[in-house]
């Protein structure tokens, strides 16, 4: 059976809720998954608390994603069966939380004084109140008001490093995503290392103590997979991979199932 450990929620910048990605999970025939949303362990928790967590032949990895980087490249590491209940873990999201909404508010700010008419209140009900607000969730709004023809558009021309509306975000150094993830007794991987670019730059976080990495990604092709396989067969690390799937028109792919890996894989991040 196929699995994907890369999946978001609503609870981050995805468009299905929890409960929405369980079920499509189970109707596509996948045995593991895991919801690593931004900064956030809610999705899980809202499993649980459903009761939607214990779902038959579909095994659920407790997972979260983080951003960050080095001044040089833009770093995502992800975290996988993670107790979503360590304090340590929960006091640094809040921190990461707190930061989130500070920048939103300075990011509407800039963007009203550019001329673009939106309100921090029209993003936050057009996306369901989402607790890990983000760029994202500012661009799908400014779509649909017609400023830009896609979310990359506003993107490229407003929301990217560099660009008018651009605001900073807070980081945590790679290395101390990776002692959280640990100290929550998890699993750090290094997620979409392509868009990193930078073999050095991953050796560096390998020594930091990153323990896999996402070889299988939707955009890979033979030669990337490869490359980033013979990365992790050479350093001793656990193998990942995932759809990256957000739910969204426009962004592949375009239902879970359509993007998976071999359970062979799933299964040594799986702990009953």
């Amino acid at each position: 059976m196929p699995s994907d450990l890369h999946i978001h929620s609503t609870f981050s910048d995805g468009k299905d809720t929890p409960e929405e990605i369980v079920e499509a999970a189970k109707a596509a025939g996948l045995h593991y998954i895991s919801i690593t949303d931004h900064d956030s362990v809610e999705g899980i928790t809202a499993l649980y608390e459903s009761g939607h967590y214990a779902s038959g032949s579909l095994r659920i990895i407790p997972g979260i994603g983080f951003s960050t980087g080095d001044g040089q490249h833009e770093i995502h590491i992800l975290g996988y069966n993670i107790d979503i209940y360590d304090s340590g873990l929960q006091e640094k999201l809040e921190e990461i939380s707190e930061s989130r909404w500070t920048r939103f508010t300075e990011l509407v700010e800039r963007l009203r004084n550019l001329g673009y008419e939106i309100g921090e209140t029209e993003v936050l009900t057009d996306e369901g109140m989402c607790k890990a607000i983000g760029r994202s969730h500012v661009a799908r709004v400014l779509v649909k008001k017609g400023y830009f023809d896609s979310i990359r558009a506003c993107f490229d021309q407003l929301l990217r490093r560099g660009q008018p509306a651009y605001v900073p975000h807070f980081r945590l150094a790679p290395e101390e995503l990776i002692a959280i993830i640990k100290g929550a007794g998890g699993i750090p991987v290094l997620g979409n290392p392509k868009e990193l670019a930078d073999d050095a730059c991953m050796e560096r976080l390998i020594a930091q103590g990153i323990e896999g990495i996402e070889v299988f990604y939707p955009t890979y092709d033979r030669q990337d997979t490869q490359h980033y396989m013979e990365m992790a067969q050479k350093h001793g690390l656990l193998i990942s991979g995932g759809s990256d799937y957000r739910g969204f028109a426009g962004r592949r792919p375009d239902a879970i199932g359509q993007f998976t890996i071999e359970d062979i894989y799933a299964e040594n991040f799986y702990r009953p």
